[in-house]
């Protein structure tokens, strides 16, 4: 019998997650180095890995599907044109999680960015 895999929440429902996680997918693609909590970064790499994985094959349908993910035209066609050819011959990995110092609330840290 298969486990119940649950998403992380963040405190928050589930509109409200999808948004900030789309947020954060927009922002890591515009200046593809952000900086955000651990546990969110986390939860934001298989997205982003996906999409990429997508954008490596320039096709209508990938553009749309990518679209319909990101929803901001300047952040799709940065993906197509700037960070999917680097990617071309990778099988994967395409972003890289970097743990930095905890914050005064002791939430940890940690950069999400494109590897070079």
């Amino acid at each position: 019998m298969s486990q119940r895999v649950k998403p992380r929440s963040f405190g928050r429902k589930r509109d409200q997650r999808n948004a900030l996680l789309k947020s954060l997918m927009r922002s890591l693609i515009i200046h593809e180095r952000i900086s955000t909590t651990e546990m969110k970064a986390k939860e934001l790499r298989p997205m982003i890995e996906k999409l990429v994985t997508r954008a490596r094959k320039d096709t209508v349908a990938n553009r749309r599907i990518v679209s319909t993910r990101i929803g901001d035209a300047a952040a799709v066609k940065k993906l197509f044109t700037a960070i999917a050819p680097r990617f071309i011959g990778r099988a994967g990995g395409y972003v890289r999680i970097v743990k930095r110092a905890p914050r005064p609330d002791g939430r940890r840290n940690a950069y999400i960015a494109f590897v070079k």
